[in-house]
């Protein structure tokens, strides 16, 4: 649409757009009624409003778009108004959902009809969830006319696609990497890791790193207590899912963590879960050698050696360890995406946003900030790699760029179940509360319950 179209036919137009508008929120209604995501019919009108989704009007426009944390979050504000900065007919007014209760919140405004355009997904069971009552515009008619390269974004796409279709656009990711300190590995005449450490390799390395006893004790490695890793390393290699009814895949790894444990590499899971230790301090105080964390680490130790909280002064990053025979620089992470309203009054201009905000100009603005954006290119990686504190060796600068990053925990319908059960598993498991293989059976058989 052009300033010189005349007013009648911009008038007409305007007619067609919000008649179409309104086909495609009464085809929604049904599509959340029936609980379906796929519908052949929405994604036709659909199509038909997002093929000039660039052609913007000069009308003012105001985009709401839900969000949390506003004052806390360092992106929400720089984001925005690099966009509004090129686009000064639109107005971006922020909606402050909270953090704490951020998934009922949205739902609930979503069902009350709230006038949101543009969603921040928090989370894949968020994502899902509202998806699945047919709360969001589909999007891929918009990403092929729009020309958007989906392998862009190193298999994110993928993970969040839904019977065939797309309902939002990643604009931020973590992802996990080795931090390991310089200065411990020197002293121990251990080789640093590189962007190819196997799992075998890893925790070899941490028994050579370990050395002291009591207060003095520095450990080879940090085992964080959540269950990602081990899930991680139990379907990396494209075998085994973690929705499953068979948890066998887990045993080797659990022996290494179990055996790491009892050799004293790494700290009990009894005492840190017990003690809240945290990842960080550990780091901090260079009591491990090495931990394995996502990539928003990176922000935290660089500002913490800056301000003199944290002595490892001489550190690095690699990629996340590997299983053998998977590809180097396969990782796990997660993801923030953007979506847009299926009822939005201005569905052009919010799906034009998302696309600035998940794509390279975007990137660029939460990577000036030490924010890891779900599109990982060149000058993305230069911008991050090139701030004040960052490591500047060349393994990493490689490790900012993963081959492949897989969820850790991928979108299910009873995701928040089988997250209950591996959790409890796993806890019974490094408590040493039962035994690998009975800890396994229990999981399995909790898994085929929810399964049937």
């Amino acid at each position: 649409m052009t300033e010189k179209l005349l007013w009648e036919e911009e008038m007409m137009k305007k007619r067609c757009l919000a008649v179409m508008l309104a086909v495609s929120m009464l085809i929604g209604v049904f599509t959340g009624c029936s609980g379906k995501t796929d519908n052949s019919a929405e994604e036709s009108v659909a199509g038909s409003e997002v093929n000039n989704s660039t052609e913007t009007s000069d009308e003012k426009v105001t985009l709401k778009w839900a969000l949390w944390d506003l004052d806390a979050t360092a992106y929400w504000k720089p984001l925005a108004e690099a966009y509004m900065k090129t686009h000064p007919n639109v107005e971006i007014e922020y909606v402050d959902l909270g953090s704490t209760d951020y998934a009922v919140m949205l739902s609930t405004q979503l069902a009350g009809g709230a006038d949101l355009d543009i969603i921040t997904n928090k989370g894949t069971d968020d994502y899902l969830n509202n998806t699945s009552k047919g709360a969001f515009e589909p999007l891929n008619d918009f990403i092929a006319a729009e020309g958007i390269n989906t392998a862009d974004y190193n298999g994110i796409i993928e993970d969040i696609t839904l019977d065939e279709q797309v309902y939002a656009l990643p604009f931020r990711s973590d992802f996990w990497l080795i931090f390991y300190n310089k200065d411990l590995f020197d002293q121990a005449g251990v080789p640093y890791p590189d962007n190819d450490t196997t799992v075998q390799e890893y925790f070899d390395m941490g028994y050579q790193l370990t050395q002291g006893e009591g207060n003095d004790k520095v450990y080879g490695l940090f085992n964080t207590p959540w269950t990602h890793p081990i899930l991680n390393f139990g379907v990396q290699d494209g075998k085994h899912e973690i929705y499953t009814d068979d948890y066998s895949m887990l045993k080797p790894y659990y022996e290494i963590f179990l055996k790491a444990q009892d050799d004293g590499i790494c700290m009990d899971y009894a005492t840190m879960t017990t003690a809240g230790t945290h990842y960080s301090g550990v780091f901090y105080n260079q009591q491990a050698a090495m931990v394995y964390i996502g990539s928003w680490f990176v922000t935290m130790q660089m500002e913490k050696v800056k301000s003199g909280e944290s002595q490892a002064v001489n550190w690095g990053i690699a990629a996340f360890p590997h299983v053998e025979g998977v590809e180097p620089g396969t990782t796990m992470g997660s993801h923030t995406t953007l979506s847009v309203n299926v009822n939005s009054k201005h569905k052009e201009e919010a799906l034009d946003f998302i696309k600035f905000a998940s794509g390279a100009e975007g990137a660029q603005v939460l990577a000036e900030m030490g924010t890891f954006p779900a599109l990982m290119n060149d000058d993305v990686i230069n911008t991050i790699a090139s701030a004040e504190g960052f490591p500047q060796d060349e393994t990493s600068r490689e490790a900012l760029h993963p081959t492949k990053v897989m969820l850790d925990f991928p979108i299910h319908e009873k995701m928040p179940e089988f997250g209950e059960l591996i959790n409890e598993g796993h806890s019974n498991i490094m408590n040493g509360n039962c035994t690998i293989d009975e800890g396994i059976e229990i999981m399995n058989e909790k898994a085929r319950k929810l399964l049937e």
